[in-house]
């Protein structure tokens, strides 16, 4: 278990330092391998094994991991689940592989469960107006979470990338912001002038006050000057959605939702979506044009007289 233990965490560092990972992703992957200690069935992919006699992690095969998926099924794992555990070994076993510390990879030759295909929640103009609105921009912290919640829905970008913003990273006067994103891949995303303004604001106002004493690269800080966490960013719009109205829970991630479909629906280019998103494949940008038309079928539905009165039959 020892040798294993430490493959796990030489792999983790990896994930951090060479992958750039996200905390998330670091921890969400880690949590795949090892498993959380928490009560009940014990979910990790290396107790698994061990509970299971497996020799090592170069006796893995195919077998063991459809064993492995098929005992998540029995415990009541959702597909969803599943699949990014099953993304979390492949990453590790291609980190194995390409270290020479298993000479074969035998999740090359398993499958991800398919899972059900959801169109992701948006929010509507009139709901992303509140939200934006809801920020108390007199005080310091208001100012900071105006120009979070405009960022991210002028950018899409996502919220890892939010906290790990530097000062030198953004340009105001192009109003361009330079983003390393997954995969460490370096891209340009815009903004507009609403949230171009709002960051100005915060960065000449609100962030002098929070820093005080304290030094900071960090675009966006806490009250004791520290760089703000992925969590904090969630109670903000928690609070804010809250303030706003808006019954559906928002996660920071609908924001980049809304971004994508709102700029397909004001006729942008599929290829710049997928550019400032930093989409590696155009066909995981192209789920937007299904929310899209989505959105069009309901509101079309809900506002032409004869569609209302055929009970929703054109």
């Amino acid at each position: 278990m020892a040798l294993i233990s430490t493959v796990v965490d030489r792999y983790v560092n990896y994930l951090a330092a060479g992958k750039n990972a996200s905390p998330h992703t670091v921890r969400t992957y880690t949590i795949a391998l090892v498993g959380n200690q928490t009560i009940g069935k014990e979910k990790g992919f290396i107790p698994f094994i061990l509970a299971h006699n497996v020799a090592g992690l170069e006796a893995v095969t195919r077998q063991t991991l459809r064993d492995y998926m098929f005992y998540l099924m029995q415990t009541g794992t959702a597909k969803s689940s599943i699949a990014n555990k099953i993304s979390a070994i492949r990453s590790f076993y291609r980190y194995l592989h390409r270290e020479g510390i298993v000479q074969k990879n035998p999740i090359e030759e398993v499958s991800s469960p398919k899972l059900d295909k959801r169109l992701p929640h948006i929010l509507t103009t009139d709901e992303i107006t509140r939200l934006l609105a809801s920020p108390d921009t007199s005080k310091p912290a208001g100012q900071r979470d105006r120009a979070i919640l405009e960022l991210l829905y002028a950018s899409g970008l996502r919220v890892s990338e939010i906290v790990r913003l530097n000062l030198k990273h953004i340009d105001l006067s192009s109003r361009e912001i330079r983003v390393t994103g997954k995969g460490n891949k370096e891209r340009i995303v815009l903004m507009g002038t609403p949230a171009a303004d709002a960051l100005l604001t915060y960065l000449n106002k609100g962030r002098i006050e929070l820093l005080g004493a304290h030094r900071s690269d960090a675009v966006f800080i806490n009250r004791l000057g520290r760089r703000i966490i992925e969590r904090r960013v969630q109670k903000i719009i928690d609070q804010h959605a809250a303030h706003a109205n808006i019954e559906q829970k928002i996660h920071p991630h609908i924001l980049r939702h809304t971004f994508a479909t709102h700029m397909l629906d004001g006729g942008a280019d599929l290829r710049v979506v997928q550019e400032l998103l930093g989409h590696a494949s155009l066909s995981t940008t192209q789920i937007y044009t299904h929310v899209s038309k989505a959105q069009a079928k309901k509101v079309y539905l809900a506002a032409h007289p004869l569609a209302q009165q055929q009970g929703g039959q054109p």
